[in-house]
C-alpha cells in the first residue's frame, strides 16, 4: 500500500487556469487528485480554475490525494458560501413531517365523523324499530345524540385548531425555502445571480417562440484581469469584481436577468430587444465601467483604469442555449482579439474557434 509521504504531489488548481478548455482542466484536475464527480464538486473547482483564487486553490491543495467528500464540503462552504444545503434537507424533512401530522389529524376527523354517523344511523334504526315510544326512550336518545354531537364538534374543532397550526409552521418553512433558493441562486461576492441560476434562465428562452424571437444574450469580461489580481492582490480583485456587478445592474433595466457566471465573466439576458439595442447597451455597460472610477478613497491607490470586453448574440442566431452562449462567446473573444474594451456582434465575425464549455451544473 503507497505510504502518504509517496503518494505524488497533487497539481495546484491555478496551475492550470490558462488551458483553453476549462471544462476539460476541472475533470482532469478533480481526476488526478480523486475526487468523485459531483456537480457541486464541479462547481468548486470549476470556481478554482477559472478565478485564480489563491486561497481557493490553497485550500483544494492541502486537501491531498483522494480527500473525503466532508473536506471538500467543508471548502466549499467556506468559499462559495455554501451553507443552505444542510438547512434546506431540514427544511425538506420538516414539511414531509408536518404534512404527514396533517394527513393523520384528517384520518382522526374521517373516523370521527363515522363514529358520529353510525351513532345517528343506530338512532335512527331505534326509532323506527319501535311501535311505542316512551318518554324515557325519547331522553334516552336525545342525551345519547347530544354527547355524540358535542364530542364531534369538540374533535372538529381541535382538529381545525391543529390543522391551523400546521398550516402556519408549514408557510414558515415555505418561506425558509424561498430564501434559501434565492440564496442557492445568489454570487456571494456580488449579490447577482450566479452561473446555476444562469444556466437555467439561458435554457428558458428556447422554451417559447417568444422568447426565441426577441431573446438576447450579452457576455462581459473583464480585460487583463490577472495583472490586476497579480499587481493588487485578489481582495482588490474581488472589490473591482464587485464593482463591475454593481455597474451593470445599475445600466440595465430593473428586472433584467444579470448573473456572474464564473470568474470575471458575466452575462446579461435581454428580452424584447432587437441586435441594435442590445449592442446599445452593452456599449452604455463598457462605457459606463471605462469611465468609473476604481480608487481606494482611504489612500488614493488607482486600480484603474477597468475595461471589460463584450459579445453579444441573438437568440434567433442560435439553435438552442448551448449554441447562444457558444456564440456569444465567441464574440466577446473577437473583442478580446481585436484589443479589449469594445463590443462585438456575433453576426459580425466568421466562424471562429473562441469558444469554451459551459452548462456544467445543468439540471437532468
Amino acid at each position: 500500500m503507497m505510504q502518504a509521504s509517496e503518494q505524488p504531489e497533487p497539481r495546484r488548481a491555478d496551475t492550470m487556469v490558462n488551458r483553453p478548455d476549462t471544462a476539460t482542466t476541472v475533470v482532469l484536475t478533480m481526476r488526478q487528485l480523486g475526487i468523485v464527480p459531483l456537480p457541486r464538486n464541479y462547481e468548486l473547482f470549476y470556481e478554482a480554475v477559472t478565478t485564480g483564487n489563491r486561497e481557493l486553490t490553497d485550500a483544494l491543495s492541502a486537501l491531498g490525494g483522494r480527500p473525503t467528500q466532508k473536506q471538500i464540503d467543508e471548502v466549499a462552504h467556506r468559499f462559495l458560501n455554501r451553507g443552505n444545503e444542510h438547512a434546506a434537507d431540514e427544511a425538506r424533512d420538516t414539511i414531509s413531517t408536518k404534512l404527514d401530522e396533517i394527513l393523520g389529524l384528517l384520518k382522526k376527523e374521517r373516523n370521527s365523523m363515522e363514529t358520529y354517523g353510525k351513532i345517528l344511523g343506530e338512532t335512527s334504526n331505534g326509532l323506527t324499530g319501535r311501535q311505542a315510544i316512551t318518554r324515557e326512550f325519547l331522553e334516552k336518545i336525545v342525551s345519547v345524540t347530544a354527547t355524540a354531537t358535542r364530542t364531534s364538534i369538540e374533535s372538529q374543532s381541535n382538529i381545525v385548531s391543529s390543522i391551523t397550526d400546521k398550516s402556519q409552521e408549514l408557510h414558515e418553512v415555505k418561506s425558509k425555502l424561498e430564501e434559501y433558493k434565492r440564496l442557492a441562486d445568489t454570487d456571494a461576492l456580488t449579490q447577482i445571480q450566479n452561473r446555476r441560476a444562469f444556466d437555467r434562465a439561458v435554457s428558458a428562452i428556447y422554451e417559447s417562440n417568444r422568447g426565441i424571437a426577441f431573446g438576447a444574450l450579452i457576455l462581459a469580461d473583464i480585460d487583463s484581469f490577472k495583472t490586476v489580481n497579480d499587481r493588487f492582490g485578489h481582495p482588490v480583485g474581488d472589490r473591482i469584481i464587485q464593482i463591475v456587478a454593481s455597474i451593470i445592474r445599475s445600466t440595465v433595466k430593473d428586472g433584467t436577468f444579470v448573473a456572474r457566471t464564473g470568474g470575471e465573466e458575466f452575462a446579461v439576458i435581454l428580452e424584447g430587444s432587437g441586435e441594435d439595442a442590445t449592442h446599445r447597451l452593452a456599449d452604455e455597460i463598457r462605457q459606463a465601467i471605462m469611465e468609473a472610477p476604481f480608487v481606494n478613497v482611504s489612500n488614493g491607490t488607482n486600480y484603474g483604469p477597468i475595461t471589460v470586453s463584450l459579445g453579444i448574440c441573438m437568440a434567433t442566431q442560435a439553435r438552442g442555449p448551448d449554441d447562444l452562449y457558444v456564440k456569444a462567446d465567441r464574440a466577446l473573444y473577437a473583442s478580446k482579439a481585436a484589443g479589449r474594451n469594445r463590443v462585438t456582434r456575433f453576426s459580425s465575425i466568421n466562424e471562429g474557434a473562441f469558444s469554451k464549455s459551459w452548462l456544467l451544473y445543468r439540471s437532468k
